[in-house]
C-alpha cells in the first residue's frame, strides 16, 4: 500500500454533513440482511427490493422454510437480483450450514468475530464483502466492509493498494480498523456513506465538480 496521511473521521464528518444518515441495512431481521447480503452480489439494490418483496409475499423470510423451498422455485422467486439460479444455490449453501451449526442467525453471536467470519467464508459462494456484511449489519460484529466503491474512493485519493484482490480488501480494511474508533454504528454509516457517494458523484466517470469533497475544499 503507498501510505498517504488521511483523516478519515474528517472524511466521515464531510460525508456525513452532506449526505445525512444513511439507515443502513434496509432490513426486518438479521435473517432479511444475510438474504440481502448474497442477493446484491453484482446487482443494485432496487433488484434485490423486489425479489425480497416476493419472498416476503411467500412467507419465505424465515430460515426453514427457505431451507425447504425446492431451489428452482427459489431462483424463480429471486430472478429479479440476476444470476438467480446461482444466488439460489448460495443461499441455500449458507442458509444450510448456518442451520447445520446453529438454531438461528442471532446464535452465530456466541462465535468471536474471527471464528464467525472463517465460517462464512468456508461457505461456497461467500467472499469477503458478503461475509462482512453479514457481520457488520446483521449480527453486529465491529468490521468494516469494503466494496468496489471503497476502493475507488480510496484511489482518488490517491491511497493505491497492491496484490491480489484478497491483498487489497485486507489492507484497505486494515486502513479503516486502524484509524476509526471500533464503533459498529460507525462503520455501518460510514460504509452506508461512501456507497452513496460512489453512486452519485464517485462514479467510474465522476462528477467531481459536484462530489462534497471537491465542494469543501473551494
Amino acid at each position: 500500500m503507498i501510505n498517504k496521511r488521511i483523516d478519515l473521521l474528517e472524511n466521515y464528518k464531510i460525508l456525513y454533513n452532506f449526505f445525512g444518515p444513511q439507515g443502513w441495512w434496509p432490513a426486518d431481521s438479521p435473517l432479511e440482511v444475510v438474504i440481502g447480503a448474497v442477493l446484491t452480489q453484482n446487482t443494485s439494490w432496487q433488484n434485490v427490493e423486489k425479489a425480497i418483496f416476493n419472498l416476503k409475499q411467500n412467507n419465505l423470510i424465515n430460515l426453514i422454510a427457505l431451507i425447504e423451498i425446492d431451489q428452482v422455485e427459489l431462483a424463480r422467486l429471486i430472478k429479479p437480483s440476476g444470476y438467480y439460479n446461482l444466488k439460489a444455490k448460495r443461499l441455500k449453501n449458507l442458509l444450510l450450514e448456518i442451520h447445520k451449526n446453529f438454531h438461528s442467525i442471532e446464535e452465530m453471536k456466541k462465535l468471536s468475530l474471527n471464528e464467525a467470519r472463517n465460517l462464512l467464508l468456508g461457505i461456497k459462494g461467500i467472499g469477503y464483502e458478503t461475509a462482512d456484511s453479514i457481520l457488520l449489519y446483521a449480527l453486529e460484529y465491529p468490521t468494516f466492509v469494503i466494496d468496489t466503491y471503497t476502493l475507488r474512493w480510496l484511489e482518488r485519493l490517491n491511497i493505491k493498494f497492491f496484490g491480489n484482490k484478497k491483498n487489497r480488501y485486507h489492507q484497505s480494511q486494515t486502513l479503516f480498523m486502524k484509524n476509526l474508533p471500533n464503533d459498529i454504528k460507525l462503520f455501518k454509516e460510514y460504509h452506508a456513506l461512501i456507497v452513496k457517494l460512489g453512486k452519485e458523484f464517485c462514479k467510474k466517470r465522476p462528477k467531481c465538480s459536484e462530489c462534497p469533497f471537491f465542494i469543501k475544499a473551494l
